[in-house]
């Protein structure tokens, strides 16, 4: 099919399928720019592991300048966080205070990276409520014109209001499915990315426990 005809044809479907079609395309268009914003977001979080685990060796074989000058271009949220941690301890604050910032500092950063995942799975969640709406909706009008033509009606102009009908459910689900799989997959990378922040400072504080540095 030319691109010119697959044009017409989804204008077309769009026309038959009325007002839930055009909610639809818009929760569409918003959806997909949700998830190209938040893939470039979350496309480099995970690099920086031998910087960090460089900078945690040397803290740990004493040299604490060393490990902050490794650190000292954070450019990732478990980067940010461990720094946090260095700085607290380099600057002789207890260990507790500087959980407590850690803590505070890694759900900012968790946060950050969690927003407008809530987005993707309340589209996910209206999205086919919305073509079942759309269906029902649907449905109802073409019983309606059905009872209006008197037993006039042939299956051929029934079933038309049928198909028409169903379109929107089956746009819904079109757009519910893919916002659901990028919200479990993105949601599951910050679960990680919190679990690599919670091992790199729990490692830290567990030497700065058995043998503060300086």
């Amino acid at each position: 099919m030319a691109p010119s005809g697959l044009i017409d044809q989804v204008l077309a479907w769009m026309d038959a399928g009325g007002p839930v079609i055009m909610v639809l395309a818009v929760l569409s268009v918003y959806s997909l720019a949700l998830v190209i914003l938040k893939a470039v977001q979350l496309a480099g979080v995970f690099g920086g592991r031998r910087q960090r685990e460089e900078a945690i060796d040397a803290w740990q074989r004493g040299r604490p300048d060393d490990a902050l000058r490794a650190m000292a271009e954070a450019r990732r949220p478990p980067d940010r966080v461990l720094s946090t941690v260095m700085r607290g301890l380099d600057a002789g604050l207890d260990r507790d205070r500087v959980r407590e910032d850690a803590e505070r500092r890694g759900n900012v950063e968790l946060e950050a990276l969690r927003r407008h995942l809530r987005t993707l799975e309340v589209i996910a969640l209206v999205s086919p409520l919305l073509g079942l709406l759309g269906t029902v909706l649907g449905m109802i009008q073409s019983f309606q014109d059905l009872e209006m033509a008197a037993g006039a009606a042939n299956a051929s102009v029934l079933a038309g209001g049928i198909w028409q009908a169903l379109l929107t459910t089956a746009a819904g689900l079109t757009v519910a499915i893919p916002a659901a799989v990028a919200a479990n997959l993105m949601a599951a990378r910050v679960d990680h990315v919190g679990h690599v922040i919670e091992t790199d400072v729990g490692r830290l504080l567990a030497h700065a426990r058995a043998a503060p540095p300086g």
